[in-house]
């Protein structure tokens, strides 16, 4: 699938975005830096993830839902203890209703597969590497569209807030 098809999908949803977020490290180029940054003890940039947080202040204004369950498990990865620090209280602020699911001594029966579901209606399955690379982008069988909305469903009634998760 396209870039373009899946920032489409992006921009133009109506009602809701959510995100299931099952890897313990992601290993995205656009964060190399700022990773490099968080694991060097710096400061986080005043402008870090700015571009992601201005699309969600700009879904959440025009009425529209974004949500995330960020399962976890322990002890935490570098990348986990990045996310809690640096990305998600930023996401929050802008409006993202982010939420942790922590499965560190148990299994819910969650897919191993991070994807997005939009207006409930399609599912955007993002694949992966084992190291955490993003491989492809892929539209899920319109079949399976119960299974991820129940999966979706699953993880929201199991997951806290983040602001709980961390207090």
């Amino acid at each position: 699938m396209s870039n373009e098809v899946s920032s489409a999908l992006f921009r133009e949803f109506e009602r809701s975005a959510f995100r299931l977020e099952t890897l313990q490290t992601y290993t995205i180029p656009r964060d190399q830096a700022s990773y490099g940054l968080f694991l060097a003890g710096e400061p986080k940039p005043e402008d870090y993830n700015l571009t992601w947080q201005a699309s969600v202040r700009q879904h959440v204004v025009a009425g529209r839902t974004m949500q995330r369950a960020k399962v976890v498990r322990r002890p935490f990865s570098d990348y986990t203890r990045y996310l809690f620090a640096w990305a998600i209280p930023g996401n929050i602020a802008a409006g993202e209703d982010y939420r942790i699911l922590d499965l560190t001594d148990r299994e819910l029966g969650l897919p191993s597969q991070d994807f997005w579901l939009f207006d409930d209606e399609t599912v955007l399955l993002l694949n992966f590497n084992p190291d955490g690379t993003l491989r492809d982008r892929e539209l899920a069988d319109p079949a399976d569209l119960d299974l991820y909305r129940r999966w979706r469903d699953l993880a929201l009634a199991e997951a806290v807030p983040f602001g709980e998760y961390r207090g």
